[in-house]
């Protein structure tokens, strides 16, 4: 038995011996059990503690939730508004509201909310989990806050007791007091306060409300499928969707909420398509209640206290802290709507936003002329043709941004084409040729505006033009070369005049974007104040904004923008006109010289107004005129005018050059700087990018060597006094002018001799003789001398006759070094010619090397009455010619007080892609 139990212990061991590695395997093959078992151990005590500190947080948050309260739940508080002074303008809010109960609100209606905002409604118990699920991830994808989940039963919840901000805090509350809600009320009292708390465009509460103002409707149940589709698709953006103001935007969303209603089997899918068919302003009701003149005012902060905080100010009970001037906005209504201007046509529209240039703030809205309590708010909500306005902002500022462009920039005004090869063309169809970009802005040239377009595009691409024009407030879908004269294409509409007010505010705010609001803060019912002021944003370099604002400063004193000049301010300004397209003008009958819009858009340092007119373009309104004559395009700049002389009187600021920035003297036509001999007329001062200016100094009007070798001497024989000169060049002439015993000078001989001769002289009398030298059109200065003739006979004076001469006003004798750059009675001499020293010949100061009358004849008469402006008395070239007047003044004549430039016209695009668009010509306003 031993050996055996040996002998068997023994093969156990030689078994075991022979198996290690399955042992050992076995062993290793536990191990990760053992780990996986920690693993979900540790998981399942985190997921414990957290239920447990979610719980205990939620608890928490929960007890800090105010109480339900009825009377907030089923009654509405109103709110205040505040002008920037803090002075109660209004309160609004419970007006226009007429409380509906459940039992007389439409299946219908019922179903076309539900299907909308909670489809779920009936079935959960304050909050659908179902659907906080696929919220939680369209979260997770992007963002919290990214997409909602809320019950109406929440935002009742959120209407009436919280506020509106996306945080967990209010999350969890609102979902504590939904279930509370859920528990007190049935779902048919929640419906009923829902309903009865929405907010409609105009400042309407409540589906009754909505019923009535909208379809005429005082009872619900008359409500069509389609009514109640768009009133229950509303809400969610009640100005967007409102369907006077944006019937394209609002058919969009009826659409979704018919589909919506079948999708949840409300209705069959026949029945959302014959609602469908209807078109969505075919039952609608006209407004009769006149607008009060803060109404377009009201509106746009209720819409900004919605967008910015999701709350109704309607009903929140808010203290709203807005930027309304009041005796501006009066001032608005009373252009618009006065009789301070003589407008043709009732039914011509226009919309005015006026901002603080430096805050952004808006002073006041005007909506539009004649405007009904929810009518459309053509300052705001009009999207329209640009034209000419948008060249600062897409051509000229890019670049100068981007390539670095000076004020002084030249640009060939030339026959032109699209990259397609479409030709471009300017209003009046003509070419002025090489000018610089002020010159080519002032006097809205399109083709050097297109050069300056593609310029600064092809250096930086489409991309970062984009992102430029929305820096300024103005978001683009494309950027098609045809946008450099205003004509968008179907993707982008056009533009508000707030969003060109915001624009050029910029401009003025040293490159600084901020954008346009209605409300600096509001305070809420427990007293939280929430400050809704947007942030500032550079937009550009303070270079570039600095230079187009002193480009569009030229625009007002000499371009297409006189008219909106305004005496004694500093503004800088663009106008813009767009016209019909040739389908447009063949369909409605439009005459030639006829426009579609006609803009102004200006600033000075404090205020900036964007000025649109037009009129409506739909079914009802082709009835009637929808172009603007010649006198109507220039109402534009008439209201803006208005507008600035009344809330900027006596406002003399200016802006001031920045660092980045240096000024310089450059002679027109060369783009160098101007020289000492440059005439004044031919100098503009211009702007560059500091370190960018030119440094050459132009030789164009430098003056030709002086005569040398002058000598006089005198015959006694004959009686006469011979000069004689030398001169190194050949082909030069001589002009030599003479004065005796202190008289004017006059010329006496013009020719290429150098010597000249005077016979039969005076006895005693003094000559003085001067030689100047010209050289391909260049004068030099004169040399001079004087001799006495011998033989003077003295006379006694009588002792009792005293004669008193008239003063004389000439430099008797004396010889100017460099009296080519002279000025006298603003005007300036540009040769330096002697000018016969006639004080009849437009010469006012009787000076032999004033030339040729003073560059215009100016001067008045200078001494000999009304010859100062003759081109034969003294001229050389063509300065002082035609002039006169009758007095000797100004050159070119005088300018008519009403005389306006013209402003080209900028056409529709009539395609979807941006194709290049044909000019059409400018108009003469009005005389």
């Amino acid at each position: 038995m031993a050996e055996q139990y040996k002998s068997r212990e023994e093969r156990k061991r030689a078994l075991a011996a022979k198996q290690p590695k399955q042992n050992q395997g076995s062993k290793k093959t536990k191990k990760p059990r053992s780990l996986w078992k920690k693993i979900f151990l540790t998981f399942l005590a985190l997921g414990i503690i957290g239920i447990v500190t979610g719980g205990v947080t939620f608890a928490v948050i929960a007890a800090s939730a105010p109480p339900l309260d009825e009377k907030k739940l089923k009654d509405s508080f109103s709110s205040k508004l505040y002008d920037v002074n803090t002075n109660e303008v209004t309160e609004f809010g419970e007006i226009k509201r007429q409380y509906v109960s459940y039992k007389d609100i439409p299946k219908t209606l019922e179903k076309a909310v539900l299907a909308t905002e909670d489809a779920r409604f009936y079935e959960h118990k304050g909050v659908d989990f179902i659907r906080l699920g696929g919220a939680v991830i369209a979260n997770v994808k992007e963002g919290f806050g990214a997409e909602g989940a809320s019950t109406i039963t929440q935002q009742v919840i959120k209407n009436s007791l919280l506020s509106s901000d996306k945080t967990m805090t209010r999350k969890v509350k609102e979902a504590w007091l939904s279930f509370q809600l859920e528990q007190k009320y049935s779902k048919q009292e929640i419906l009923e306060m829902y309903l009865n708390k929405i907010y409609f465009a105009g400042n309407i509460y409540g589906v009754q409300k909505a019923s009535e103002i909208f379809y005429g409707k005082k009872d619900l149940h008359d409500l069509e499928l389609h009514e109640a589709a768009m009133i229950a698709g509303m809400p969610q953006s009640p100005n967007n969707y409102d369907p006077r103001k944006h019937p394209e935007n609002a058919e969009k969303r009826r659409n979704i909420v018919l589909n919506l209603m079948a999708q949840h089997g409300f209705i069959t899918q026949a029945e959302a398509d014959a609602a469908k068919a209807v078109p969505v302003d075919s039952t609608l009701v006209p407004l009769k209640e006149k607008a009060n003149p803060y109404h377009a005012f009201v509106e746009e902060v209720i819409e900004e206290v919605k967008e910015k905080t999701g709350l109704d100010a309607g009903t929140a009970g808010l203290k709203i802290y807005t930027t309304l001037d009041p005796d501006a906005q009066e001032n608005v209504e009373e252009v618009l709507n006065g009789d301070i201007i003589n407008y043709q046509n009732d039914n011509m529209q226009a919309g005015v936003a006026l901002i603080d240039t430096q805050s952004g703030e808006i002073r006041a809205i005007g909506g539009g002329r004649n405007q009904p309590i929810g009518g459309y708010n053509y300052a705001t909500d009009v999207r329209r043709q640009p034209g000419s306005s948008i060249k600062p902002v897409l051509d000229y500022a890019p670049a100068i941004e981007y390539l670095q462009w000076s004020t002084a920039e030249m640009i060939d005004d030339e026959p032109y084409t699209y990259s397609n090869g479409t030709p471009i063309r300017n209003f009046d169809r003509n070419h002025l040729g090489p000018m610089t970009i002020r010159t080519a802005l002032a006097k809205s040239r399109n083709i050097p505006a297109l050069k300056a377009f593609q310029a600064a595009k092809e250096k930086v691409g489409e991309e970062k033009m984009k992102d430029f024009a929305k820096g300024l407030g103005i978001p683009l879908n494309h950027i098609y070369e045809s946008y450099s004269i205003g004509g968008f294409g179907e993707d982008d509409k056009g533009v508000s005049p707030m969003q060109m007010a915001g624009a050029f505010s910029t401009f003025g705010n040293n490159g600084v974007h901020i954008e346009p609001h209605t409300v600096k803060k509001i305070v809420l019912s427990d007293g939280t104040e929430v400050s809704l002021e947007p942030e500032a944003k550079p937009a550009m370099s303070d270079y570039t904004a600095f230079m187009i604002t002193d480009m569009m400063k030229s625009v007002v004193k000499s371009g297409t923008g006189t008219a909106a000049a305004v005496p004694n301010l500093n503004i800088a300004g663009k106008t813009g006109t767009s016209n019909f397209s040739d389908i447009e003008k063949q369909k409605n009958n439009i005459p030639a010289g006829a426009a579609k819009d006609s803009w102004f858009v200006g600033y000075n340092p404090n205020y900036t107004a964007a000025v649109w007119t037009g009129y409506p373009v739909n079914e009802e309104t082709k009835k009637d005129r929808i172009y603007l004559t010649k006198t109507e395009q220039n109402y534009s700049k008439r209201i803006f005018k208005e507008v600035l002389k009344r809330v900027a009187k006596g406002d003399d600021s200016d802006w001031e050059k920045p660092k980045s920035v240096e000024m310089k003297r450059i002679e027109k036509g060369t783009g160098q700087l101007a020289s000492s001999y440059t005439p004044k007329d031919q100098v503009s001062i211009e702007y560059f990018v500091k370190g960018t200016g030119p440094k050459v100094v132009s030789k164009k009007y430098t003056k030709a060597d002086k005569p040398s070798g002058l000598q006089v001497s005198y015959n006694e024989s004959s009686n006469s006094i011979s000069l004689s000169w030398n001169y190194k060049d050949g082909g030069a002439s001589f002009q030599v002018s003479q004065s005796v015993d202190g008289g004017s000078y006059s010329t006496v001989q013009n020719s290429g001799s150098m010597s000249y001769t005077v016979s039969g002289v005076t006895p005693g009398a003094t000559y003085r003789f001067q030689v100047v030298a010209m050289v391909n059109g260049k004068s030099s200065n004169a040399a001079a001398t004087a001799i006495t003739v011998p033989g003077a006979v003295t006379e006694e004076e009588p002792e009792e006759e005293i004669i008193e001469e008239e003063p004389d006003t000439t430099d008797e004798g004396k010889v100017e070094e460099d009296s080519g750059n002279e000025e006298d009675n603003q005007n300036e001499d540009q040769t330096g010619i002697p000018n016969n020293g006639n004080p009849n010949n437009g010469n006012p100061n009787g000076q032999p090397n004033s030339g040729n009358g003073s560059q215009n004849g100016n001067g008045n008469g200078n001494q000999g009455g009304n010859n100062g402006g003759n081109g034969s008395n003294g001229n050389t070239g063509n300065n002082g010619n035609g002039n006169g007047s009758g007095n000797g003044n100004q050159g070119g004549g005088k300018k008519p007080e009403d005389a306006t430039p013209l402003e080209p016209v900028v056409p529709v695009p009539e395609d979807t892609g941006g194709a290049p668009v044909q000019q059409h010509e400018g108009q003469k306003p009005e005389q």
